[in-house]
């Protein structure tokens, strides 16, 4: 019947309010009858069909909506609910307001609004039906019965439906709200396990990709080094190209060696797997080794860290990571970078700021992703910022990419120290 509107939760909720509505409805006509013939009492009939009549065909009015195609909000549903609590505050104040035994039917809009509406509506049905059945307790027209016998002993109890009525708004409002806030959180660690679930499954497919290419590429790296040696042989006397012959042999040299250390440290896992350096000395031979990857790039360091420095996990995985997130902001940066860190008792800050262009939009959405670059075909796989971050985060640490103010792009990483015990 709303098959247009049926991916939508709040759709599907006025349908049901709707069908619950013409129940309603019904419910009513019938109980009017029957009251009418069997019990025949002395009540405004006529302001009882006009109101029935009246909800009718605002529940018509419903029903075109819901055959139209713009989106169905929470306001408009609560508007929704305030059509049967006004209805139903107008039908008891004609049949005996407050002495109706069919006042705990307020409890029935403010239970639709604490399952489907969020929290703030849900204070709001509760205190506008408290409201209502506060006024409906001084304000209505009186069913035709003698209680004078016992007016005392009727008050109570009237007085004691009321207290019971609004202990049981209290109690439904806080705990469904509090119930929702559990759900959502529990719907958002659901969220992040599956995210780090797939996370994990693609590191271990890229882990295993890597381990072929480690045993493919010794060979092809072995005959490089060979012909490069001969070369070298056979050009003694022309410097400029031993020189370049040097670079390309040192190049070589160190794939050979991040070759060797990527099968050797393959079971390098768990963060204590890891040996202990001072984190200056990590950091400078970590700079040291990047000047050999990258000896075109032009950069300068600024340490401001207190001396004698803490100790760090001197862990494969930490240092490529970072050695990963150094080489994308050379790729990024025109001239020069700006690299600078600073630690304290139990963490350390590097910043790697860039003279690029900075982070487009996608990039800012998007980085970290697997396969996702922003680099030209065959320049990029766009696997080193995920594994750096997955890695990083794996031993408690954490990546930030922003665009500075001016120009460029600043990588902001953090990493936990060990703590010392005096």
């Amino acid at each position: 019947m709303f098959n247009d509107l049926s991916q939508s939760p709040l759709s599907k909720n006025l349908q049901r309010l709707f069908m619950l509505r013409n129940i309603a409805i019904l419910a009513q006509c019938l109980t009017f009858s029957l009251v009418y013939i069997i019990i025949d009492l002395d009540i405004p009939w006529t302001e009882l069909i006009i109101i029935v009549a009246v909800l009718a065909l605002l529940n018509l009015i419903t029903w075109i909506r819901l055959h139209q195609k713009w989106p169905i909000s929470s306001l408009e549903f609560f508007l929704q609910l305030l059509i049967d609590v006004f209805a139903l505050s107008a039908l008891l104040y004609f049949s005996g307001g407050s002495t109706n035994p069919f006042i705990s039917l307020y409890l029935l809009p403010l239970t639709i609004a604490a399952a489907t509406l969020p929290w703030r509506y849900i204070w709001v049905m509760a205190m506008i039906t408290i409201g209502c059945y506060s006024f409906l307790l001084f304000n209505y027209i009186p069913l035709p019965h003698d209680h004078s016998k016992h007016l005392v002993e009727f008050n109570l109890h009237v007085s004691g439906m009321w207290l019971a009525f609004v202990l049981s708004t209290v109690i439904i409002s806080w705990f469904v709200v509090k119930m929702s806030i559990s759900i959502r959180d529990r719907d958002h660690d659901l969220a992040l396990a599956r995210e780090q679930v797939l996370r994990n499954e693609q590191i271990i497919a890229l882990g295993a990709l890597a381990a072929g290419a480690a045993h493919e590429l010794g060979t092809p790296l072995s005959t490089m080094a060979v012909v490069t040696k001969e070369l070298q042989k056979e050009y003694i006397h022309d410097n400029e190209f031993q020189n370049s012959i040097g670079i390309l042999r040192n190049q070589i040299t160190h794939c050979k060696e991040i070759l060797t250390q990527l099968l050797a440290k393959a079971g390098q896992t768990r963060l204590e797997d890891g040996s202990q350096i001072s984190v200056n000395y990590f950091l400078d031979a970590l700079l040291e080794k990047w000047k050999l990857i990258r000896p075109d790039i032009k950069f300068s360091y600024h340490s401001d860290g207190s001396l004698p420095a803490p100790q760090i996990m001197d862990n494969q995985l930490i240092s490529q990571s970072i050695l990963n997130l150094l080489n994308n902001a050379a790729d990024a940066s025109s001239k020069h970078l700006e690299i600078r860190s600073h630690w304290d008792k139990t963490h350390l800050h590097l910043e790697i700021i860039d003279d690029g262009e900075g982070l487009s939009d996608q990039a800012t959405q998007r980085a970290g992703e697997a396969f996702f670059t922003t680099k030209a075909p065959g320049q990029g796989f766009g696997i080193g910022l995920f594994l750096a971050n997955a890695n990083i985060e794996r031993f408690g640490g954490s990546v930030h990419l922003f665009n500075l103010e001016k120009h460029g792009a600043c990588t902001q990483v953090t990493l936990p120290l060990i703590k010392t015990t005096l």
